[in-house]
Order: structure tokens, then sequence, then C-alpha cells
């Protein structure tokens, strides 16, 4: 054991670490400097330059040669966010994600941006009414599913690259960041001072998304007028660290144009004077792009509102209805999306293509596009499965081959399956609580009857909701402080907006309840990858839906009634 006066680090280990630190650094540095002299030599592509041949790049917020400046000169921080109005991303979202994949890749800082107190006004772009108002607690689900299929996202595109021969550097530097971070905290007459002082209405009442609303939709609230200074904030909280530029779907021109003269204006007026600049150099400033909108075959956009997004959450869209989706695509479009959602070289997708225009009924590259895009969301292990699913299920006639099975999934979250049969391999006494990585991560979503959560202890709900393979096993967890619910900052009561969750400790039963959102959700997470939002139901729903648990089956049993005995003489 370290005696107790024994430091631990030294002053001279401190230094070592710092020396090394900024040695890292600067080697990044002189490294981006290298290649900007190639670039310019030309014997090197630009980042801009590559996101332009594959059809990343729609419009410029900008000076398009600004932007293949800022990338050439700079190791530019790059962003995206997302609102989670939905409890899954969909295919159409992906696109700006793409960029950040390549981003990343590229060993540019990016950012992926959740938008936890943004969903709250909800984005009026292109929306003639406003949006319906959701309970607190279906909020809450939304935006811890998609924090977990960010995070999952961040690490897929990694182990992704690697695949295409992008090996990991210590410059790479990714990020998730929930805007609750700040807003939570943050007094909005700060927000007035730096930024409403100084921006006029006259172009706010202008936007086509506000005269839209006025004059044919149903009105626009001071909330969701306001979205544009939110949004504004936001890349000016980013910006202060390095995020230059920020990239959106192409229905987000007006927003970050809004949001680059933003933090401009903060940047120059803010009466915090230690982060005031002028940014009289162009290269400073901040600049962004948009990507193309995808849209259905009749030119309709993909997504919630239009009723026909495909999802990323397996629960939601599978894996199969996903490879077939992309399998489908037509003939004349599938060489653009090779080009927008693979990382596939535009070499090999001019051969692949070859190969496909000589013999367009076996699909070639949809098949590719489709294994690709499952592997980059999903995994190797998913798409591996998913294909050869595919191929068997549609076999030719002639082939006297056995089909593999259909993939069985649980309302519980999947039990493990195997990725060449498709059948269930349970690992532990629970056949739900499985060992758990990014790529084959379980539904998070588990219902789960009152008598199973309420007035239990928190190892019994842990075991129930698939976290643990036995009681015992959730007991030690919890004293070893490896497991943890959705909670207010010390354990006082339900889940903030600040997605923040607490140690469990060996609580009474009656405790339980207090971590219970609207009588109907708690979260609970377990190391990086094994989370759940419990979905709580009444027994009677539970029973009549055919639901089961562990546990379940005993509760049942204690709960019937006994049988009356006879006197005995």
């Amino acid at each position: 054991m370290r005696p107790r006066s024994t430091p631990l680090c030294t002053p001279q280990q401190k230094r070592l670490i710092t020396q090394q630190w900024l040695k890292r650094v600067q080697d990044g540095k002189d490294e981006w400097a290298r290649h900007a002299e190639e670039i310019k030599e030309g014997k090197r592509k630009s980042f801009a330059a590559h996101l332009e041949e594959r059809g990343l790049i729609h419009d410029v917020v900008g000076e398009r040669d600004l932007l293949h400046q800022v990338f050439t000169e700079k190791r530019a921080g790059i962003y995206v966010g997302i609102d989670p109005t939905a409890p899954s991303m969909h295919v159409g979202h992906m696109l700006p994600f793409m960029v950040l994949a390549w981003g990343y890749v590229w060993g540019l800082p990016v950012t992926f941006l959740l938008g936890g107190a943004t969903s709250r006004v909800g984005d009026p772009t292109g929306r003639l009414k406003g949006r319906e108002k959701v309970h607190t607690s279906i909020r809450k689900a939304n935006m811890a599913s998609m924090h977990m299929q960010l995070k999952k996202l961040g690490t897929s595109i990694e182990q992704y690259g690697r695949r295409h021969g992008y090996q990991k550097k210590a410059i790479w530097r990714r990020a998730l960041v929930n805007n609750n971070t700040w807003w939570n905290s943050m007094p909005f007459i700060e927000v007035l001072r730096d930024l409403g002082a100084f921006t006029r209405l006259g172009p706010m009442l202008g936007r086509d998304t506000v005269k839209n609303r006025m004059n044919q939709g149903d009105g626009m609230s001071f909330a969701e007028f306001s979205y544009p200074l939110l949004q504004g904030w936001d890349w000016w909280n980013l910006f202060q660290k390095g995020t230059q530029v920020q990239v959106g779907g192409s229905d987000q021109y007006g927003n970050i144009l809004f949001g680059m003269d933003a933090v401009k204006s903060i940047s120059r007026n803010t009466a915090d004077e230690q982060v005031r600049n002028p940014l009289d150099s162009e290269l400073d400033r901040p600049i962004g792009f948009t990507t193309p909108l995808l849209t259905a075959s009749s030119g309709e956009k993909f997504g919630k509102s239009a009723g026909n997004a495909i999802w990323l959450d397996k629960s939601m869209t599978t894996t199969f209805e996903l490879y077939q989706f992309f399998v489908r695509t037509p003939d004349d479009t599938v060489e653009r999306y090779l080009k927008l959602f693979t990382f596939i070289p535009l070499p090999e997708i001019a051969s692949l293509m070859a190969e496909q225009n000589a013999d367009p009924s076996k699909r070639l590259a949809q098949h590719k596009l489709a294994y690709e895009f499952v592997e980059l969301v999903h995994g190797k292990e998913e798409a591996d499965a998913v294909s050869l699913q595919h191929r068997q299920l549609f076999r030719p006639r002639s082939s006297t081959g056995e089909p593999s099975p259909m993939p069985k999934t649980s309302s519980q979250g999947g039990n493990p399956q195997s990725p060449l049969t498709g059948m269930t391999t349970p690992q532990s006494g629970n056949p739900y609580a499985s060992q758990t990585n990014f790529a084959n991560m379980p539904n998070a979503k588990v219902t789960l009857p009152q008598s199973l959560v309420f007035n239990q202890t928190f190892n019994k709900v842990l075991w129930s909701a698939g976290l643990v393979s036995s009681k015992g096993e959730g007991h030690r967890v919890i004293t070893n402080n490896g497991a943890y619910v959705g909670s207010r900052p010390g354990d006082s009561g339900p889940m903030s907006d600040d997605l923040a969750f607490t140690p469990i400790r060996v609580w009474p039963a009656e405790k339980t309840k207090e971590f219970v959102l609207n009588d109907d959700l708690i979260m609970l997470k377990l190391g990086k990858w094994k989370f759940k939002m419990v979905h709580i139901i009444s027994d009677e729903e539970f029973r009549s839906q055919g639901l089961t648990a562990p546990g379940w089956e005993e509760a049942e049993a204690a709960a019937e009634p006994t049988e009356p005995t006879e006197p005995t003489s």
C-alpha cells in the first residue's frame, strides 16, 4: 500500500508528462504545416477538396476558398449538432456525421453536440406548425438514448476507419457534448448582454422560417423565434475551445449563417475581456457548410416528420431492414451513396461500378453499400451476420442449402446472438446480461412491471433489467461502486436535464421509487456500454402483453392466492 505521505506524482514526473504532452502538440502542428506545404505544391489533397470529391459539401456558408484555406492552414475543429426530438437518429442525419467521421480520421478535432437544451424549444426550420410538447420523461429518454447512440457511433467510426487503413494517432480528438452543460448554469442575462444587445430584429424577422410561419402557419412562439440565438451561443461555447467550423444539413443554412455572425459579434463585444477577440485574421473566423439533403425517389426528404425515417436504432429499424434499404438503392444513385456513406476509396468505387454495370442484376454495388453502412453504424460482426442472412434468404432457387434462421429479438433488450446462426447464445445465468461492447450493445430499452421495480432493492432491479446475471452479482457491483442510477447530484431525486448519474448504494427498497421519473421511467448504467432505460408499466399490462423478465415468474407465483385447506377434525 502506498504510504499516506507519498504523493501520487512527483514534481519530476509532472514535468515529464507536461513535456511529453507539449511535444505531442508541437509534433501535430509540425505535421499539419508539412501537409499544408504539400497541398500548396499539389502533392496532397486538402480536406475540403476531399469532401467535395465525395459530394459532402453542398453550400459553403461564407467563401468556399476561405474554407479550403482554413482546412489547409489549420487543424480547425468541426462540430455537428443534433436535437434529441426522437429516440434515435435516422439515415438522413448521417451525412453531416460522415463529415465528422472523415475529419476524425484526418486528425481534425471533432465534436458531436447533443442538443439537450435546444430540444426543449425545437428547431422551427421548415415547419408551419409548432412542435407538440412531449412529457419530460419522454424527452429525457430520447436524450439518453441518442447520447448512447452518438457514443457508439464515435467508437464505431474509429473501428471502421482502422479497417480502411486509418490508424489512430495521439493527436486525434473527438468529443460528445450536451449543450445542457452550459445552458443549465447560464444566466440568460449574459446571453442578452453579449449577443442579444448586438442582434438586430430586422434580419431575424426576414428569415424565411419566420415569414412562412407568420404568413402561412400557426404563428411562432418567442422560444422558437429565439432558437437561432441558442444555437449561436452553442457555437460560441465550442468556438472558444477551437471549434471553428459548423456542419449541418442543407436545411440548416440559415441557422449556420446566424450562428457564424453571432460568434463574430460575441467575440468582438463580449463583456469578458479575457476572451474578447476582434478576429482580425480571416483564418480565425467561424465558417460553416451544409451537406446535401437525402431524399426519397419521390423527392421527399427522409425524416421523422415525413414518416419515412430509416432509424439507426435496431429496435426501431432492424439491421436486416437497414441492409435492405440500401440494397434497394436505384442503379443511378448507388455510386453517389458509396461516395457519401462509405470510406471506400474513389478508384475502388469506380472499379466496383464497372463490375456493376457489366451485370446490374447482381447488385454488387448495392450489397457493398449496405454492408459498409451497417458496419459503420453497428460494427463488423453485425454487418457479417446480416449480409450472410440476406444471401441465404435470397439464395437462388436451385440452391439446396438450408437458409440461416432469422435473428431472434427480445423486448427485453436482446439475448446475445451468434453472428453466423442468429441463434441466442446465453453466456450467464441471466441470458439478458451478456458481455457488452459498442458493437453488440443490446437495445437500451426494457419494460418491467411495477412489482419488479417499486419497493425492490436495486440489486434486484439490476437483475430484472438484465444488467447483471444474478441478484448476488448486483449486490457485489453496487458495493464496489460499479452501478449508477439517473439522478440529480447527491441522489436527491430523478435525473435532471444534465443526464447525470449517481452511484447506487445499498439503499432500502423504498428508496428505489425516488429515482423514478413520472412513475414510469428509471435509467440504470453499468460500465461504459451497459445502459438501460426501464419503462415501468402495471403488472396487469405486463401480463396482458405476454412479457417476461428475470424474477417475474417468482413474483407471479407469490401473488397467486393459495387454495384454502379443509379443516381437520
